[in-house]
């Protein structure tokens, strides 16, 4: 069982954020009961994982979930989803995390330059030996899903790990319907746009100094959630969640944890206080006027 609010580490941990700020954020991410901890071998070039391995070390390995991923190249030349790069890249993951295993072992996008049977083949050897316990995949399509389901006496995949949030909705309905009929669900990452439903850059003002969008290595892949057109409507809710007495960040996040398919909204943090604002989306209810004024708020900015 994994919490409703994760924490993640792409662009923040052995990377974006300072080691002290991070460790700071992982000990409160622990204080306040998040369980499941999310990463990849490429984020920081393997940086990330370093970070988590090291800052978790003191905490009971059985007390919290752990997943990683790969695919995408590393500093050393290797990538994809062979069945000799996943062995090579899942041990070299668990070096850097400190542990015998993993709790989640993800293909961090689809490779269509390996036989998926391979791919399969290969991740059932990792949950065999050991090394991982479940297994899961991000941002693959409807049929790329059903494909590898339907690769006979393999380990089946329990998670989805889609971009998905009151801004970006590519998944509705068909990976939603796919995965809810196979008993996969989702965790979805960027559930705040990168930071843009908090609230906090306005629309023709320059970003805050310290956000994510000032900081030059993670404010370059923010995008579009820049556009002033996005931030007006973003702005727009502001009213809906002030009526609730919720933050933004809150709204957006229980805005993603309404869907029952989705198991935990990956969050990023670079101060511990975000952490405690992020949790108290979780077990807020969002009814249906309430639903229908955000569609109306972020009309016409909705997706990729």
């Amino acid at each position: 069982m994994v919490s409703e609010i994760s924490l993640g580490s792409w662009l923040t941990y052995g990377a974006g954020v300072d080691t002290d700020r991070g460790r700071a954020c992982i000990r409160r991410a622990v204080e306040v009961g998040i369980n499941f901890f999310d990463t990849a071998n490429v984020y920081g070039g393997g940086g990330a994982e370093s970070f988590l391995g090291e800052a978790l070390a003191g905490v009971d390995r059985a007390s919290y979930i752990l997943g990683t991923k790969a695919f995408f190249p590393m500093p050393d030349g290797g990538r994809g989803l062979s069945a000799r790069q996943i062995r090579l890249q899942a041990d070299a993951s668990l070096t850097r995390l400190r542990t015998d295993y993993v709790d989640l072992y993800q293909c961090h996008r689809y490779d269509p330059d390996v036989p998926l049977e391979e791919t399969m083949v290969a991740l059932t050897e990792l949950v065999e030996q050991g090394k991982a316990r479940y297994i899961g995949f991000s941002e693959w399509t409807a049929e790329q899903i059903e494909a590898a389901l339907a690769i006979p006496g393999g380990e089946r995949f329990v998670s989805s790990q889609p971009e998905y949030s009151i801004l970006y909705r590519k998944i509705e309905p068909e990976i939603l319907e796919v995965c809810e009929r196979e008993g996969i669900n989702q965790i979805v990452w960027s559930p705040l746009a990168q930071g843009a439903l908090t609230g906090k850059y306005q629309p023709g003002a320059s970003p805050p100094a310290g956000s994510r969008a000032a900081n030059e290595s993670m404010g370059k892949w923010m995008g579009r959630w820049r556009d002033d057109e996005v931030l007006e409507a973003v702005q727009r809710l502001r009213p809906i969640a002030d009526g609730l007495g919720l933050s933004m960040a809150q709204l957006a996040l229980a805005w993603v944890l309404r869907q029952s398919n989705v198991a935990s909204a990956i969050t990023g943090a670079s101060r511990p206080e975000q952490i405690d604002d992020n949790v108290g989306a979780v077990g807020v209810t969002l009814d249906e006027a309430t639903l229908a004024a955000i569609d109306e708020a972020v009309d016409g900015v909705v997706g990729p």
